[in-house]
């Protein structure tokens, strides 16, 4: 890629390169700072040289491996598009289904409600919570032990517009980071779910992503276990836990949850068809 070709002709040259159009277009599209069909009325413009190097530095990060959202930068999830780097995971479609499943349990709770993400990350469920639920009388917190990954949710929250009022953000390690008087119409976690050494984590994932956000111990039920035995404590009357979990844990979870007196226990799959997440409440 030399001199000033037209994004069009850069376009075609990177498809070429990474063996989809696609992706290929989401890459000029982020190179270019354009995007959907403002890439389109530009595809016949031609590319600075800065963009030009932007374009090649991108391609040959993702040809090396680099999992495609981190080269872009950002990545969407349900109505937002959020930024993302290595310090935190990829938002995947599968836990979209833990912000509708979140969503089911605050329509009947009325006004005032607060909801906690625990381990948020990018921010991706406690802000798409945020961005989904009415204005008023709702208080969303992001809470990470991780200080990095909460630079990247504040980022995020910075880009969502009036909802983030109702955002605020905690470090420490789950319940520890939020005030102690404080209590929750509902409790939704992505928790690292990951066993230790398991054969089922794609390569890429492995070498890309953060291990403290993957994996939960031998079994990948370390943390899962942590929030069910201390969820009771920080819910009201009624309140709900939500958890996404891995395939293989359904049976094992609902047990934890069972275990601690929740009831109205509901296991969703995913669209696959896999057990992805397990929710309940407390009793009255």
């Amino acid at each position: 890629m030399t001199g000033t070709p037209l994004w069009n002709d850069l376009w075609r040259q990177t498809a070429g390169s990474i063996g989809d159009r696609t992706e290929a277009r989401w890459l000029c599209e982020t190179a270019s700072s354009t995007a959907g069909p403002e890439f389109l009325g530009f595809k016949d413009e031609a590319a600075t040289e800065r963009m030009v190097r932007h374009l090649e530095s991108m391609v040959a990060r993702y040809r090396s491996g680099e999992p495609l959202q981190y080269v872009l930068g950002h990545w969407g999830f349900r109505r937002l598009d959020l930024a993302v780097d290595r310090r935190v995971l990829i938002p995947r479609p599968e836990t979209e289904l833990l912000v509708e499943v979140a969503l089911e349990h605050l329509r009947g709770t009325g006004t005032g409600r607060r909801v906690v993400d625990l381990g948020t990350g990018s921010g991706a469920v406690g802000l798409a919570l945020a961005d989904e639920l009415p204005l008023d009388s709702v208080e969303v917190w992001l809470a990470d032990v991780d200080a990095d990954a909460l630079d990247v949710a504040r980022a995020n929250l910075a880009g969502i517009g009036r909802p983030a009022a109702n955002v605020r953000i905690a470090e420490g390690t789950w319940f520890d980071a939020l005030p102690a008087e404080l209590r929750f119409d509902v409790i939704v976690s992505n928790p690292p779910y990951v066993a230790v050494g398991s054969s089922d984590l794609e390569h890429s994932v492995a070498d890309w992503e953060p291990g403290t956000a993957l994996f939960g111990g031998r079994d990948g039920l370390h943390h899962i276990r942590l929030i069910v035995a201390g969820a009771g404590a920080r819910l009201l009357p009624r309140g709900s836990l939500i958890i996404e979990i891995g395939a293989d844990q359904g049976a094992a979870v609902t047990s934890l949850f069972r275990g601690v007196g929740f009831v109205d226990l509901d296991l969703r799959g995913d669209p696959a068809g896999r057990d992805r997440v397990v929710a309940g409440r407390l009793p009255g």
